[in-house]
């Protein structure tokens, strides 16, 4: 089915020729170090010039939600997702503080459509969280494209999962990518998420998330596979720092 290349197709332009949803989010952190040299300034200014940036180019759809870690849904922080479809099945996604020039990479992340997602083995689902609520609450937003465009991407996103890892916990104000990787999950609820996240968001963008949910209101809402969000049932699954080697051990589960 071509119908979300199209549209993906269509946000960039759409992205570029509105000049918003972009640029009004700052980093959270400032890292450490010095300022860069002229030397380095001019090397980045020719590798910009002269070398091609094809992958980069396709990551061309920008979605602004909210995620929380997982085993701790009260640490929850803005994700600002730069997204590239593969094909009809599997998007992936950079993970971003902010939306300027500043914006720290936090992390990734893989979106699955239900029907990849079903393939999946019942310990590997428990990683993934359900985008239903994210898009029928309206904390799910397409910044800068027309309601139209936007209303239709939903449609596509609203039975797909996604499986997270943020490595750069700005939220946390580390000035570093230190401590161990996390994987991070979605909200499913009302009430879950910290109202004045919404708040600052919406006042950023000049949106409204009640307006938003209003309007997807025709989605349909799909029931979630309950081997999803396992964190709601008190299964967590992290990682965690340790000086055991795992490569084996990882060898042989991918087997």
């Amino acid at each position: 089915m071509k119908t979300i290349h199209v549209l993906i197709g269509y946000v960039g332009i759409a992205l570029v020729l509105a000049g918003c949803g972009g640029s009004n989010t700052s980093s959270n952190v400032e890292a450490p170090g010095d300022e860069k040299t002229a030397k380095d300034k001019l090397l980045s200014t020719g590798a910009d010039l002269m070398q091609d940036k094809s992958p980069l180019k396709k990551f061309n759809t920008y979605l602004d939600g909210f995620h929380f870690y997982n085993g701790n849904p009260n640490a929850q922080m803005e994700a600002h997702h730069y997204v590239m479809q593969l094909n009809e099945d599997v998007y992936q996604a950079l993970i971003l503080d902010g939306n300027g020039d500043d914006a720290k990479i936090m992390g990734i992340e893989y979106i699955v459509t239900k029907r990849m997602f079903d393939q999946l083995s019942a310990e590997e689902k428990k990683l993934w969280h359900s985008h239903a609520y994210e898009v029928k609450s309206g904390l799910l937003i397409a910044p800068g494209i027309p309601k139209v465009a936007e209303h239709e991407l939903m449609e596509k996103l609203v039975t797909t999962y996604g499986k997270t890892i943020h490595t750069w916990h700005t939220d946390q104000e580390r000035n570093l990518p230190i401590g161990s990787p996390m994987i991070m999950m979605g909200f499913t609820k009302d009430g879950q998420i910290h109202p004045h996240l919404v708040q600052e968001r919406d006042a950023r963008f000049k949106v409204s998330t009640e307006e938003t949910r209003q309007n997807r209101a025709d989605i349909p809402m799909p029931k979630p596979d309950p081997a999803a969000n396992a964190w709601e049932k008190g299964e967590v699954r992290q990682f965690i720092i340790t000086n055991k080697p795992d490569s084996a051990l990882h060898k042989h589960q991918m087997q």
